[in-house]
């Protein structure tokens, strides 16, 4: 396969699971009983004790239905979706926060979970395996046993233990990061930066601990196999030293399948976005989905899903297009 049709055979699953994802989107909430028009003239009929008569509430309905992409049959309203959400990244104006528009919401709430997610991610797999290849090369020492021993009692733990576990030891018995984090807004300046990051550091914590464990254990398994090669023996015999053969002979095998395991992890920032924003007080797109879902606000719920499938789905092309230059076996296909 050239490098051509390689990167065509990529892009093109690439827009096809937006498509997809983009259809799944748009027909899922209407196949829900609950119809956001009601529950919003239903609210605004209590706030008028019910003096709202049958034209007024005829007429508003209209209004609201073209306001939020809800006139006409199915597929006029899926047309129109597509046209404003692909082409103006448009998803109307916001519910609880009218008529401040979905766009703005998700986009001043992007660069906080990004910042956050996608860095832990990185961190947590790049520190995971350094010390998994650590133990795993020098897998008959009484260190990479430690090692291993350490990545056995973080893996098995759920995030959400392992998140709160961290908030009361950290935020309560040691109170070294406040238990209700405060973060700025308006202009930046070096004390913001500071505070921001101050608050962050929690969060981060749990979230590369969360992939730490397994890391190392999936890169010492992928470590020990790899030195047992008879490539790694060779460069033994030719007398390179440990660290070369470490770094360049097993390493560079070994990490291939973890290349792997990062781009699913970077697909999954925004599952755990929802959690650690809800237990950490973090102003990413997980609790703005949080306050949507709980407001019956489906147009940002629509805006975050699918910022969050764009997201993915941009992570898996990108990583695709970077495993070539990785392994020599798929750009001599």
């Amino acid at each position: 396969m050239g490098v051509v049709q390689y990167i065509a055979k990529r892009v093109g699953l690439y827009f096809a699971v937006l498509f997809i994802g983009l259809t799944i989107t748009f027909f899922l909430p209407r196949f829900m009983p609950a119809n956001p028009i009601d529950g919003y003239i239903g609210e605004l009929q209590s706030r008028a004790s019910g003096s709202l008569t049958s034209e007024a509430i005829a007429e508003l309905r209209d209004n609201l239905e073209q306001l939020y992409g809800l006139k006409g049959d199915l597929f006029t309203q899926y047309v129109s979706f597509l046209n404003r959400v692909v082409l103006h990244f448009d998803f109307g104006p916001s519910f609880a926060f009218y008529p401040e528009p979905v766009s703005n919401i998700i986009l001043n709430a992007l660069p906080w979970t990004l910042t956050l997610l996608l860095t832990t991610t990185v961190l947590g797999w790049a520190l995971g395996n350094m010390v998994g290849l650590v133990a795993g090369y020098f897998h008959t020492r009484k260190l990479a046993t430690l090692l291993e021993i350490v990545g056995i009692m973080i893996y098995p733990i759920p995030y959400y233990i392992l998140a709160v576990s961290l908030i009361i030891l950290f935020a309560y018995i040691i109170p070294i990061f406040p238990l209700s984090p405060t973060f700025p807004v308006g202009d930046i300046s070096l004390s913001k930066i500071w505070l921001i990051v101050y608050n962050s550091l929690l969060p981060a914590m749990a979230l590369i601990l969360a992939g730490f464990g397994w890391n190392i254990l999936s890169m010492k398994a992928l470590a020990v196999a790899t030195t047992e090669e008879a490539y790694v023996t060779y460069a033994r015999l030719k007398g390179t030293s440990h660290w070369t053969r470490m770094v360049r002979y097993v390493f560079r095998n070994a990490m291939l399948p973890q290349v792997t395991a990062l781009a699913l992890s970077i697909g999954t920032v925004f599952n755990g976005a929802l959690l650690t924003e809800i237990l950490f007080s973090f102003p990413g797109v997980g609790l703005i989905m949080r306050t949507a879902a709980s407001g019956g606000d489906y147009n940002v719920l629509y805006g975050a899903i699918t910022v969050s499938i764009v997201a993915v789905a941009t992570a898996g092309l990108v990583i695709d297009l970077i495993y070539p230059l990785l392994d020599p076996r798929i750009r001599h296909k």
